[in-house]
């Protein structure tokens, strides 16, 4: 009869055995220690409380009126999912072409979310400032994935773009 197997079982048994020799060892021999302050310290923001009732905040007046300059934020950080040329067909969003002073929600052929075709009205000025400043705060449940845009000026001068393209 062979005793392979009992060899295999007590290489095993020694081996784990071992490990845990070394592993006390080490933990007897080794005391970390930790600094009583930080090197470097983490200061969090305390969170600010909602006043129950108090309106959501507004988006800041826009600043900047240079369609030039707005074309080009365009088409840096909004054509990824809307095309704005005349004609262009829907892409991952609507087809922008137009749709400053139109109605909401009417791009034909794209499948708008609940939220936005429960706004209704025109695209004004003020709608457009909103909706580029926090999307999801302008239309609650929106399927735009798209933080916004926080610099003044430079939402201003995509408002000036989208309302050039008529």
């Amino acid at each position: 009869m062979s005793l392979e197997f009992n060899k295999i079982a007590a290489g095993v048994l020694a081996a784990a055995l071992g490990a845990m020799v070394i592993g006390k060892v080490a933990s007897a021999l080794v005391h970390p220690s930790f600094p009583a302050k930080p090197a470097i310290e983490v200061k969090e923001d305390a969170p600010v409380a909602a006043v129950p009732g108090a309106a959501p905040a507004k988006a800041p007046a826009p600043t900047g009126t240079d369609a030039a300059a707005g074309k080009l934020a365009f088409d840096k950080k909004c054509s990824t999912c809307h095309k704005a040329e005349k004609g262009a067909a829907n892409a991952v969003g609507p087809a922008l072409f137009g749709v400053a002073g139109g109605k909401k929600a009417a791009v034909a052929a794209f499948a708008y979310s609940s939220g936005m075709t429960g706004k209704g009205g025109d695209w004004t000025d003020e709608d457009m400032n909103e909706l580029l400043w926090k999307p999801a705060s302008f239309v609650k449940g929106t399927k735009m994935a798209f933080a916004g845009l926080p610099n003044d000026k430079e939402r201003g001068d995509v408002i000036a773009y989208l309302k050039s393209l008529k």
